[in-house]
């Protein structure tokens, strides 16, 4: 059987995908994640990070809920149901604050919720590494 790998080979990086369609954030957060030496690949649509989820193999997702061509719960569900993607930690990184969204988010599979109107971007590096870790 294969262990959750919440890190990497020794020597390498972990890599975070973000998929996020607002081009501001996901180079911010690109940018933040470069400077804590995380690896970064991003997706600002659904259906890409879905595939760049399965081809990247992140150690992380950080998952936007509203996005074009697949929104982030069905990006969501696919991964949890897929065996490459399925233990892979997902923050689910949105502006949708509802009590209904964050149950449904956290149902589905998703490790955590974060609101982006409530946390700058130091805080969601730290919700990071309280996941993954870091070397």
């Amino acid at each position: 059987m294969e262990e959750n790998k919440l890190h990497p080979p020794t020597g390498g990086k972990q890599k975070i995908l973000i998929v996020e369609d607002e081009a501001i954030l996901q180079k911010a957060l690109q940018e933040i994640l470069l400077q804590e030496d995380y690896e970064v690949v991003s997706a600002l649509d659904g259906e890409l990070g879905l595939k760049m989820a399965v081809s990247e193999a992140p150690d992380m997702i950080l998952l936007d809920l509203i996005m074009p061509k697949m929104d982030g719960f069905e990006v969501l569900e696919a991964l949890k149901k897929d065996e490459k993607t399925k233990k892979i930690p997902i923050i689910i990184l949105t502006n949708l604050g509802g009590t209904e969204d964050v149950q449904k988010a956290l149902v589905l599979g998703a490790t955590n919720y974060v609101v982006k109107a409530d946390h700058d971007l130091s805080e969601i590096v730290g919700k990071i590494k309280g996941i993954i870790g870091k070397e």
